[in-house]
């Protein structure tokens, strides 16, 4: 059986590092962010912060708090026939629970960074960067309104990244090999 990990964490943990971790190890990704922006260029609207809250949170209204883990169940489904699968941006607790009802085998990585570190880095990176308050303000909008806290509260393993980069991917290779040798 191939493994399936998701990997979560509030905005500017490093999420997108741990991905690409496991993508380079051979893990086919699938990024529940990409749902959000799809949507937005289907509609022809500007990408930026506002937008995607707002996409965001009319998916969840028209399907519910599971709303992307219920549309991308079946590529989840299909890639896990030849690939071993990370899925990067589960939010919700419904979408959780959705996953852990269709694949036993989930396990979740919880990636936890201070927030004034992680405000720190979203107003420094290249893509979509973020004021303090932009920070602050989606961090409120994703606890209120997405119910991202459980998914974090209830994983299965925690990396902490409060230091360099150095630091972080040996914590990711001693978790990946930890995953690895018990499937």
């Amino acid at each position: 059986m191939n493994n399936l990990i998701a990997i979560v964490g509030m905005c500017g943990s490093g999420k997108s590092t741990a991905t690409a971790f496991f993508k380079e190890n051979g893990y086919k990704v699938i990024y529940f962010g990409e749902v959000t922006i799809n949507k937005l260029i289907e509609e022809n609207l500007k990408i930026n912060s506002e937008n995607e809250q707002m996409m965001r949170e009319r998916l969840r209204e028209e399907l519910g708090m599971g709303a992307y883990a219920i549309i991308l169940l079946e590529e989840i489904k299909k890639s896990l026939e030849n690939n071993n699968v990370v899925l990067d941006g589960v939010y919700s607790w419904s979408e959780l629970k959705i996953l852990n009802d269709n694949f036993p085998n989930l396990k979740v990585i919880a990636i936890v960074t201070d927030r004034n570190l992680r405000y720190s880095r979203l107003k420094k990176r290249n893509n979509r960067p973020f004021t303090y308050d932009e920070s602050e303000k989606r961090d409120i909008s994703e606890i209120e309104n997405i119910e991202k806290g459980g998914p974090i509260a209830y994983a299965d393993y925690y990396i902490t990244n409060n230091s360099d980069i150095n630091e972080y991917s040996k914590r990711l290779e001693y978790l990946y090999n930890t995953i690895e040798k018990r499937n």
